[in-house]
């Protein structure tokens, strides 16, 4: 096997292991897919200043995020079914972060249970919340990342309705898959990915099936997920589940200053500029063309992070420059984890972290802290 050098490596590598449509469900975007591109192209547009003649040692990438000491302001994002890109596929994503010094988040569409990941990982993770209408469920899954010693809650903001991905409903998206004959003619050729999920018994919905009244089990987790998004959710939903988790609060999922505001008034600790990685709103701009605009608008009052298009360190770098306290990865670690589990996940934070010291350092800084608008070039952030 050649070196993999790259997120891209990672990728392709995936892209032979996985099945087609866990594949895709990482790899794309809503409609036409534009933001999704946009996302990548917006980071490609912004140009470093090259420094020389300039001390580049004792360099260090160690930062906060919420409070929270990490390595490097990078955290790995919450990402469905991540289980189905490899068996046990959160659990393994948690340790490696951990081994790595930066947090993972759970999400709530997760094949791992959250108890499954805290009686299998040591430190303290994130547990990333979706809103049903089902507010007995929602109550319980709150008490359940409590009772799990979950260091932070973030909340999703903009999944409301599910943004129609086109790939997904060509490829009949399901977990597990469903046995028609397309996907066991693709599975003949994933015999890694077979022999991973005959050892374990996570094979769903782990946070739902069994703990939401009427879901005992895939068929009918079917029928109560698409009624069970909830339309109605408000900034009064924020303040509910803000007072019933009482920790650490992030707002994923926010684009517009107007809405930055909001978040700031309802007293969360963080938030996410975010387009569900172009998963959603097909047209809406970019998150890195975004992120100034909102942390001018709030970034005095509380932290900025973002997601979205990031491929490398130097786009972490970037999004750091241009005001982001912290960067959240989705598609790199989960290329990572679909092309070697544990140690890919591993691998693709060791890629990017070495990308931002070598990048930071040719910048002409050596703290992460130091990094602004000064390493770009100007007319091209």
């Amino acid at each position: 096997m050649a070196q993999l050098l790259t997120i891209e490596d990672l990728r392709l590598l995936a892209k032979r292991r996985v099945p087609r449509m866990f594949y895709d469900y990482a790899d794309s975007g809503a409609w036409t897919e534009s933001t999704y591109r946009a996302n990548e192209a917006d980071f490609a547009a912004i140009k470093l200043r090259q420094r020389v003649a300039v001390d580049m040692t004792n360099r260090t990438l160690a930062s906060t995020m919420i409070g929270e000491q990490v390595s490097m302001p990078v955290a790995l994002a919450p990402t469905g079914i991540a289980g189905m890109q490899h068996a046990d596929g959160e659990i393994l994503a948690a340790r490696a972060a951990a081994r790595a010094g930066v947090p993972f988040t759970l999400s709530t569409m997760s094949v791992c249970s959250i108890e499954d990941v805290a009686q299998n990982t040591d430190k303290p993770f994130w547990f990333q919340l979706y809103v049903m209408r089902d507010r007995a469920f929602i109550e319980r899954l709150i008490d359940r990342a409590k009772a799990a010693g979950c260091s932070a809650l973030m909340l999703t903001l903009d999944l409301q309705i599910l943004g129609q991905r086109h790939k997904d409903i060509r490829n009949g998206l399901s977990a597990p898959p469903k046995p028609t004959i397309a996907n066991l003619i693709n599975l003949v050729f994933k015999p890694r990915w077979c022999m991973g999920m005959l050892g374990t018994k996570r094979r769903s919905f782990g946070n739902i099936v069994g703990h939401a009244t009427g879901v005992g089990d895939m068929t009918s987790l079917s029928a109560w997920t698409a009624e069970q998004f909830d339309p109605t959710l408000s900034w009064d939903d924020v303040k509910w589940i803000k007072d019933r988790w009482g920790g650490k609060l992030i707002l994923k999922g926010i684009l517009d200053a107007e809405d930055a505001e909001l978040a700031a008034q309802s007293g969360a600790d963080a938030l996410i500029v975010s387009n569900h990685g172009g998963r959603q709103l097909d047209g809406a701009v970019s998150s890195i063309a975004a992120l100034p605009g909102i942390v001018e608008q709030v970034g005095g009052r509380m932290e900025v992070w973002m997601d979205g298009g990031v491929r490398s360190g130097q786009d972490v770098l970037k999004a750091v420059a241009l005001g982001a306290r912290g960067v959240l990865i989705g598609r790199p670690f989960l290329y990572g984890l679909g092309a070697m589990g544990e140690e890919g996940v591993k691998l693709a934070l060791d890629i990017i972290r070495k990308e931002m010291d070598i990048t930071m350092a040719l910048c002409g800084k050596r703290d992460i802290q130091d990094v602004d608008a000064s390493i770009l070039v100007k007319g091209k952030a």
